[in-house]
Formats: structure tokens, sequence, C-alpha cells
């Protein structure tokens, strides 16, 4: 499985490119605020072709960029974040313009913005694009939509493959997106957010997610569920 990933972006935000070697059909994942041209070459540089969008939640550093990747393509996100794509800079305030600098556009709204469906967040999934499988598991709190995905999968070599913590294996593999850093998690104090529904999308996170799941975050390096079940004081807090 081809896995990118590019945080050269506002706040350093994750952009994240998943395809199948064999479909060529990519999936993009957070398209922030400078993401566009790397996108863009990074598709073209492999000869995939772009199927979907999917933001794991709303704010603005994950779906800055998503209208000038899109274009026409489906730009999904979980449904109570949908009312976000409307006009993200809403909940920006001050960091609107570096949002613009960064992105060298103002807001763009997507051409197709559609909720993720629900069958997603049923027990097996669904695939979203050709050859790629995932099954979300909602975890508001960040958010009121924030979600986590997880799928199975070898990623290919690539010298901008998404890198893998060390010492880790196997090929459960989740995207967390602010919900879940190495050594941290996503703010809580930002219009919409709810600290008492964080706690309780970690607790069940930490009972339904292996060990050896490997998860690439919204911000910073990818880690795996047992090092924060043994290290993380956020997931400790939650689960006492």
């Amino acid at each position: 499985m081809i896995f990118l990933r590019y945080s050269n972006t506002f706040i350093e935000a994750n952009c994240y490119i998943l395809a199948d070697e064999t479909q060529r059909k990519a999936l993009v994942v957070d398209p922030g605020a400078g993401a566009r041209d790397w996108v863009k070459n990074s598709l073209a540089a492999r000869d995939l072709q772009l199927s979907a969008v999917l933001c794991t939640h709303g704010h603005g550093d994950h779906v800055w960029d998503s209208a000038a990747v899109a274009g026409k393509i489906p730009v999904y996100i979980p449904e109570p974040d949908l009312y976000r794509l409307e006009s993200p800079a809403q909940f920006t305030g001050s960091f609107s313009q570096l949002f613009v600098q960064y992105s060298g556009s103002e807001w763009v709204r997507p051409d197709n913005p559609l909720a993720l469906p629900k069958e997603f967040y049923e027990a097996d999934g669904a695939e979203i694009v050709p050859g790629i499988s995932f099954a979300a598991i909602a975890a508001p709190g960040h958010s009121e939509g924030s979600s986590v995905f997880t799928l199975e999968g070898n990623i290919a070599p690539d010298p901008e493959a998404a890198p893998a913590p060390e010492g880790s294996f196997g090929t459960a593999l989740m995207l967390s997106g602010d919900v879940l850093f190495r050594d941290g998690v996503g703010r809580t104090d930002l219009p919409g957010s709810d600290p008492e529904a964080a706690k309780r999308s970690l607790r069940n996170l930490a009972q339904v997610i292996p060990p050896t799941t490997i998860f690439f975050p919204g911000h910073g390096h990818s880690s795996t569920m047992g090092r924060e079940l043994r290290r993380s004081p956020f997931l400790k807090q939650a689960l006492a």
C-alpha cells in the first residue's frame, strides 16, 4: 500500500496520501494549508488518480486546501463536523491570515462536501477508494465529529512514506487525526470541544484498539497504541 506523509503545512498538520499499488486510485487525508502543491506533485510522480478526500475533522489546519486538492472529487468528513466546511475561518480567530499565507488563498468551500456514510462506522467498515478499506470510530471531544480510521496494510517503501515507529510490527494501522498523538492529545478548549467526551473517547479507544496498532496522527510522529497505553498520562487519566 502506498502511504505517504507531508507535514510542511500550517501548524505542521500531517497530510497523507493512501493508494492501492495495483488500483492506483488515491485517497488524500487532511489537506491542510500548504498541502495542495505537494499532493498534486506526489500524485503525478506516482501516476496516481485522486478519487476521494477525507478530513478526519473540520478544523482549518486539516481542511483548508481541500477545495483546491479535490476539485469536483468528493470531500468526506464525519457528519457532525460537516457544517465546519462552510466557513472554518470563523473558528480560527487571529490565525486566519496565517492560513491564507500558507495556502496562498482564502477559504474556498469544497464543491462536493459529503458526510462520511454511516457504513464506515459499522463493524467492517467500507472501501472509500478502490483497494483501500477502513472502519471509522467516532471519537468526539476535540471536535464534535472527530473520528479515527482503522485499516490493514503493509506500507510500501517510498522516500515520502509515512514512517512507522521504531520497534513496531504488524499490519494494523490507524489514522488518529487530533484525537491521539504520540505523547499527547488534541486540545479540548476550542469551540465545539468537550473535555469529558474526549476522555470517554480515549477510554473507548484504549479498550477496542489492539496495542500493536500503529497510528498516524494529525500532528507529529507515529506511535503505537501500546506505547501510549504505557506512557501517555492522558490515556492513564481517561482510564482511571
